[in-house]
């Protein structure tokens, strides 16, 4: 019977329980309340449907980072997730969701509209922005460059520029990248509404031209080769891009633009969900470092927006009237949600504004903005 007992007393001790009991007061706390913090993410995620795709697997991945014994993190050597990691760490996953994302992507509007490019360009001002608040606020040059590309509102932007950079701030930037692309329909309108007049949001815009087949075959091939000379740095993430625009646009491989919007993509996107997840340990969140990126992050969004719209006020009064500010707001790449927001709040003014394919423009030529804006960081400060 004693033998019975010192055997379950013995399970006990090598339990999870028995650490976090034994632990608390040194630090254990950390990794209940990291465990209480990823149960968080994960209602945002299934109740309010915050970015599911990719937040629900951060969550789940922090829990399981946080179990304590259970050897799951990406520090872990010899772990699941520690091999799963290393497809961030040498950032590969990031690029093959911008493959699935050029698949989805029509470029056409941005090709109808090419002045639209300009207000992609300006949304991403405020990642330059940030840059400069996150170095006066103590961080360096190479952690100011990665906090600030939250601003271009791409998730897998975000995940690729910090692991260059900064691979330390990674699942915080990752965090907080999310979470802003999720409270999109929150934060935007409100800035969008006080830099403009209701004249302006209830401003039409006449009708894109029609695209032809062949002008959207040569984008990707022209955008590929200029971006990739002018700056090498970007030609990982606009390249597969690119690539996989060419793949939808072609007409010829269907069976690979299929696979790569849907398999590949969905399996990609668990992968690097639960990886950064893997990386939130206690020791690694759970800073001050932490609470100041989420600060910034919502700063570098809202400032983008703010540029964006302020760029497209200015394109309205060269333009005489013809362009409606609010499309500006699409350029923080945030798609297709940036481009609804913008045709929801025209609406308030006008119910028969139809702003979305003018939105998308801007929209698009954010997530080329957001991948040119992270080559340029990286090759200054990389």
């Amino acid at each position: 019977m004693n033998a019975f007992f010192e055997t379950v007393l013995s399970l006990l001790k090598e339990s999870g329980f028995y650490n976090i009991i034994q632990t608390f007061l040194d630090g254990g706390w950390r990794t209940v309340l990291m465990i209480v913090v990823s149960l968080v993410l994960m209602y945002l995620a299934i109740v309010r449907k915050f970015e599911p795709l990719l937040l629900l697997p951060i969550a789940f991945g922090m829990l399981l980072a946080n179990l304590p014994l259970a050897g799951l993190s990406s520090a872990d050597e010899g772990g699941l997730l520690y091999y799963l990691y290393q497809g961030v760490k040498l950032k590969i996953y990031p690029p093959l969701i911008f493959l699935g994302i050029g698949v989805m992507t029509d470029f056409g509007p941005l090709i109808a509209n090419p002045k639209s490019l300009l207000l992609g360009a300006a949304a991403q001002i405020g990642i330059f922005i940030t840059f400069i608040g996150a170095n006066l606020l103590g961080f360096t040059m190479a952690e100011s460059g990665a906090i600030g590309i939250i601003g271009g509102a791409d998730g897998p932007t975000a995940i690729f520029t910090a692991q260059a950079l900064a691979s330390h701030l990674t699942p915080s930037i990752a965090v907080a990248a999310y979470s802003y692309m999720a409270l999109v329909p929150v934060i935007q309108p409100p800035i969008m509404r006080l830099l403009t007049t209701k004249k302006e949001r209830a401003v039409r815009m006449t009708q894109l031209r029609e695209v032809s087949r062949k002008e959207k075959i040569l984008f990707p091939i022209i955008v590929t080769i200029l971006v990739s000379l002018l700056l090498p740095s970007a030609a990982t993430l606009v390249g597969m891009l690119m690539l996989g625009n060419l793949l939808r646009e072609s007409g010829v491989v269907d069976r690979l633009a299929k696979t790569a919007q849907n398999e590949l993509m969905n399996i990609v996107t668990i992968l690097l969900g639960i990886s950064v997840g893997s990386t939130a340990s206690a020791e690694n969140f759970l800073n001050l470092q932490t609470l100041k990126i989420l600060v910034l992050g919502m700063f570098a969004f809202a400032m983008g927006t703010a540029t964006g719209v302020l760029f497209g006020k200015l394109m309205c009064l060269i333009t005489k009237g013809k362009v409606n500010p609010l499309i500006g707001a699409a350029g923080v790449s945030a798609v297709p949600m940036a481009a609804r927001i913008a045709q929801k709040v025209g609406r308030e003014e006008d119910p028969d504004n139809y702003l979305l394919m003018h939105a998308m423009g801007p929209n698009v030529a954010g997530v080329i903005g957001s991948a040119v804006a992270s080559g340029i960081l990286i090759a200054m400060l990389g």
